[in-house]
């Protein structure tokens, strides 16, 4: 039976650590208690703990592959930005912890904060507060999933999941399109696409 929650680790910590918009961690933690019957506390305990570290290791390697594919430039941008995040102080705490709790993806966030090298200790204490506090809800809410399972295998693929995926692009270009320097200096929008090497 352990092997099963390794399974939930395994599979939060994947949906967490890849750069590009993915299906939220607790899909496969309400996917795994739902097939197995496992104890929603420890999927929750164990998911939300593979998350964060899916997410401090996205925070570690993307500097890298930003240096790589993206101009100096579009990196000293997002740069910019991270510094603006880290002046605001609590605030930050408060607007991290807020969108961690909504229904979107935070692949941007941590994109931008591993671009931006921001320390993860900086982001992760408010993203594992919203985190937790989100994931149990839906782990909890996949109790009642389980008896509807085959229609939730059935939906997985839904308006719901093709809108957070489109909202997520969106975001995560949102970061890397924007000119953040021109917005908070002059208070001007500008996009730029030529961010690649």
């Amino acid at each position: 039976m352990w092997w099963q929650y390794l399974l939930v680790f395994l599979g939060a910590f994947l949906f967490d650590v890849v750069p590009f918009p993915f299906p939220p961690a607790f899909t496969i933690m309400v996917f795994l208690q739902i097939m197995f019957g496992l104890n929603i506390w420890m999927v929750i305990v164990i998911g939300v703990i593979a998350s964060i570290l899916g997410r401090y290791v996205l925070t570690l390697y993307i500097p890298y592959i930003a240096g790589r594919i993206f101009k100096p430039a579009k990196n000293e941008d997002v740069q910019y930005l991270g510094k603006k995040l880290k002046e605001k102080g609590w605030r930050s705490q408060v607007v991290i912890l807020a969108y961690c709790l909504l229904p979107m993806p935070t692949t941007p966030l941590f994109v931008a904060a591993g671009m931006a090298r921001i320390k993860p200790i900086y982001i992760i204490p408010s993203f594992f507060v919203g985190k937790f506090i989100s994931d149990s809800i839906v782990v909890s809410i996949g109790r009642y999933a389980t008896l509807n399972a085959e229609s939730l295998l059935k939906g997985a693929i839904s308006w719901q999941s093709v809108t957070s995926l489109c909202l997520g692009l969106i975001l995560l270009s949102g970061v890397l399109f924007i000119d953040w320097r021109s917005l908070i200096q002059k208070k001007e929008f500008l996009l730029n696409f030529r961010i690649w090497k």
